[in-house]
């Protein structure tokens, strides 16, 4: 049975730090992307980050740029997401999920989704 399981989040003042941990199981996810994304009350599913099998490529959405990292570790089967400077409207349940092909950005890529953590910035 796939799994992937978030954790990591909680409640945060405006300008702090969280590191998200995504624990992926199952299966063989040689080759596979890992992607972040989150989703705020009434708003579509966003793109945040991604980072490839290797972990030497990673890409961001423009709005975490700077912000945001994320980086992976194979041997743990775990991806991180490191978000610093957070500001309120960061505040989102965040998801991480698999890919084995597709454009890094598109959820619809994505075959393997974990069931989110909430992230919440307050001002």
């Amino acid at each position: 049975q796939v799994q992937l399981v978030e954790s990591g989040g909680g409640l945060v003042q405006a300008g702090g730090s969280l590191r998200l941990s995504c624990a992926y199981s199952g299966r063989s996810f040689s080759g596979y992307r890992m992607g972040w994304f989150r989703q705020a009350p009434g708003r579509e599913r966003e793109f945040v980050a991604a980072v490839i099998w290797s972990g030497r490529s990673t890409y961001y959405a423009d709005s975490v740029k700077g912000r945001f990292t994320t980086s992976r570790d194979n041997a743990k089967n775990s991806v991180y997401l490191q978000m610093n400077n957070l500001k309120p409207e960061d505040t989102a349940v965040y998801y991480c999920a698999a890919a084995i092909g597709g454009t890094y950005y598109s959820r619809s890529s994505y075959n393997y989704w974990g069931q989110g953590t909430q992230v919440t910035v307050s001002s």
